[in-house]
Parts: structure tokens; C-alpha cells; sequence
């Protein structure tokens, strides 16, 4: 089982990794809480859920009761636990020597957050992977130098590269993350693929004999490696590309928005969509005000390109059942491509949101042949 190359584990190790809503074999983590019995490590996990309206510092309490080395967490909960004032330190946290984060990019923010209330001595190791390959391509080491924002190193046994249109390795600029070599733990093949086609396809189509797994990233002329999000999802208004987790992690920061999704959607007519959606916190409105704030963040904290065309209070944001958010999928809903053709309800987390998504797209496309249209809120989508 290659994974067990990625622990820092062994006897006396007691590690908590936080898997999916439904903790089963559909995601990668559960191999890596199963492969980490074979090294002695104790598996310590929670079944239940760790929302913030319940008890919110549950997980802190459970890794200081079981004297817990390696915390495994999502970017999402260390946000939340930063946003809404959790102190984790007020837990006897002094066992814990690393906390494990993946699921989604983590923002720089989350560094010195996690060095003032979980511990200065506690390694904060970020790790990019894939089901696909049920590993890891980047992440730390003990030895490892820790730049926030970053990923100290791809890991043992992976030719990582970044690969610009042409296919030639870029360092120090945003390219496709490539493997360049086999990986002991790649698929051979897919059931139901018997000439390799869908295989080929999904990898191997863009870069002939070179993996490409769909990511952004930058590999740093200091070895380190920054993950910009799904290269699928990424937003391109007026010919620049835009990073989405930039405009998720400035807006998930207000008090008044729980969480964010913008999708940049091509148009029939050649125009170019980039609404904002929020889920709004309790007993908050939005109104101008809100909205005026949003902007403000957004163009203060990443750039004026960025402010959406318009904001759109939405119930909820779906995800996979591993966390993920539906970029790509949410995305071609909006443009109009049936709903049973661009998701399986089975793979995301609240169903229901699918068809809430496709009325919006609808809404849109009637308002435009109506000529109604919408009116940008914001600067981003001039030139």
C-alpha cells in the first residue's frame, strides 16, 4: 500500500484524520486512516458531526483527550474555527506535533492562525492528492520548511512538474500540474474502458505519455508547490485567468457570509457571466449594504478584475460527498446542459441543490432573451 510512504506515523503515534460526511471508501482518506494501522499508529476518529452550532471545539477536545499527535482537518474547519473565535488552545494540545489539512487549497491565512492557537511547534502540513491515485503529489516532510500558502515539497516517488500550453516545465509560474513519470500507485486502466480510451482521455489526452491531473499550480524556484484550484473551474473574464479560491477566501471571511461560489460561465452570444453565489449567516439580509461590503473585500483583498458581475443569495453550496465544492458542475448547469448529464446526485452532498442551480441558470437565459439581462455590480467585468 504505497500511502503508507506519506506517515509521519508509528507506535505511540495517535493520529485523527477527518474524513467525509460519510466516512467510507468513496475517498482516500479512509485508506489513509486504514493504512495507518500498519505502521502501529492508533486511528482515533469522531462520528458525528463537528458543526459549529453543536460544540464547536468537539475535535480540539477529543485530540487532547486522546493525547492525539497528527490532527487531520479540512481548510474549511480551520477558516470557521478562525472566523467565529474558537481557541483551540484552550485544550491541553501539547501531544499534537502536526496538523494534516486537504480537501480544498489552504489560504495563507490559516498559518499564523493555527501558530498562535494551536501551537508555534506544530508543523501546519498541507497535501495535494487524488482518489485517483490514492496518494498524494505534494505535501511536507519533518524536514521541510514551511512557507504559508505553500506546499513544502511534492512528495517521495512523484516526478512533479508544471507544464505551461505548450507542455514545457515553468517554474515560478502558474502552469498545469503534471506527473512526468509512472507513480506506484497510478490506475492501470477503468472497468468498462477495454480499448483504454476514457482512460487516455481523462489523463493522458492534453500531454502525450504525461499525466495531467487538472490542477493549477506553481512549483517555486525554492522546491515548494502552490495548488491554485481545479484548472477545469478556473475563471477567465476578459482573457485574464482569474483563481476562484482568491475570491472564496476573501468573501468567507465576512461575518455575514457562511460560504461562497464564483462560477465564471461562457454565454451563446459570446458574453461572459461571473455571478458570485453566498450563503448568508443567521439572521442576515442581503441588502445593499451587504453587498457594497462583499464588493469592497473583494476589491481591496484581491483585485478590482475580480468584483462579480452580480451576488446571489443561494440556501446552500454543494459539494461532493468529500467536501469539494461543484465548480464545474454548478457551472454547466448555469449554461443550460441537463442535469443528468453533468452530475451524479449520489456523488453530492445535498441533491436537492442540482435543481435549484439549473432554475437559476433557466432564470437567467429568460432574462436575457427578454432583454433584461442583469446589472453588474461591480467594476470587474470592464476591461
Amino acid at each position: 500500500m504505497p500511502l503508507v510512504t506519506r506517515h509521519r506515523f508509528g507506535t505511540g503515534t495517535a493520529a485523527y484524520v477527518g474524513t467525509s460526511p460519510r466516512p467510507d471508501a468513496h475517498w482516500m482518506m479512509w485508506n489513509l486512516v486504514v493504512s495507518a494501522l500498519l505502521t502501529g499508529a492508533t486511528a482515533c476518529t469522531y462520528d458525528g458531526s463537528p458543526a459549529l452550532l453543536t460544540q464547536p471545539d468537539i475535535l480540539w477536545e477529543l485530540a487532547a483527550r486522546h493525547r492525539v499527535t497528527l490532527f487531520g482537518t479540512s481548510p474549511q474547519y480551520l477558516l470557521a474555527m478562525a472566523k467565529f473565535g474558537i481557541d483551540p488552545s484552550a485544550h491541553d494540545l501539547s501531544s499534537v506535533r502536526a496538523i494534516g489539512c486537504t480537501g480544498s487549497t489552504l489560504p495563507a491565512s490559516a498559518y499564523p492562525w493555527v501558530r498562535e492557537h494551536v501551537g508555534e511547534r506544530v508543523q501546519l502540513v498541507s497535501v495535494s492528492g487524488g482518489t485517483d491515485i490514492v496518494s498524494g503529489f505534494a505535501g511536507s516532510a519533518p524536514n521541510t520548511s514551511v512557507w504559508a500558502g505553500e506546499l513544502s515539497a511534492p512528495h517521495l516517488g512523484v516526478a512533479l512538474a508544471a507544464y505551461d500550453a505548450e507542455g514545457l516545465p515553468v517554474v515560478d509560474r502558474v502552469g498545469e500540474l503534471v506527473v512526468t513519470r509512472p507513480m506506484p500507485s497510478m490506475p492501470l486502466y477503468f472497468w468498462n474502458d477495454p480499448d483504454g480510451t476514457r482512460y487516455h482521455d481523462a489523463y493522458f489526452s492534453t500531454y502525450p505519455g504525461v499525466w495531467r491531473h487538472g490542477d493549477r499550480i506553481t512549483l517555486t524556484s525554492h522546491g515548494s508547490v502552490i495548488v491554485h484550484g481545479r484548472s477545469d473551474s478556473t475563471l477567465n473574464r476578459n482573457g485574464v485567468r482569474l483563481g476562484s479560491a482568491d475570491i472564496h477566501e476573501v468573501v468567507e471571511r465576512l461575518p455575514e457570509i457562511t460560504e461562497a461560489l464564483v462560477i465564471g460561465a461562457e454565454e451563446p452570444d459570446g458574453g461572459y457571466w461571473m455571478p458570485l453565489f453566498v450563503v448568508l449567516a443567521a439572521e442576515v439580509t442581503l441588502d445593499d449594504a451587504v453587498r457594497d461590503r462583499i464588493r469592497d473585500a473583494i476589491r481591496t483583498g484581491v483585485s478590482p478584475r475580480h468584483v462579480p458581475d452580480e451576488i446571489i443569495e443561494v440556501p446552500a453550496v454543494p459539494h461532493t460527498r468529500t467536501g469539494k465544492k461543484l465548480e464545474v458542475p454548478v457551472k454547466r448547469l448555469l449554461q443550460g446542459a441537463p442535469a443528468d448529464q453533468v452530475v451524479n446526485p449520489a456523488t453530492v452532498d445535498n441533491p436537492g441543490l442540482i435543481d435549484h442551480y439549473a432554475r437559476l441558470g433557466a432564470d437567467r437565459r429568460d432574462r436575457r432573451i427578454t432583454g433584461l439581462g442583469h446589472s453588474p455590480d461591480g467594476e470587474g467585468n470592464r476591461a
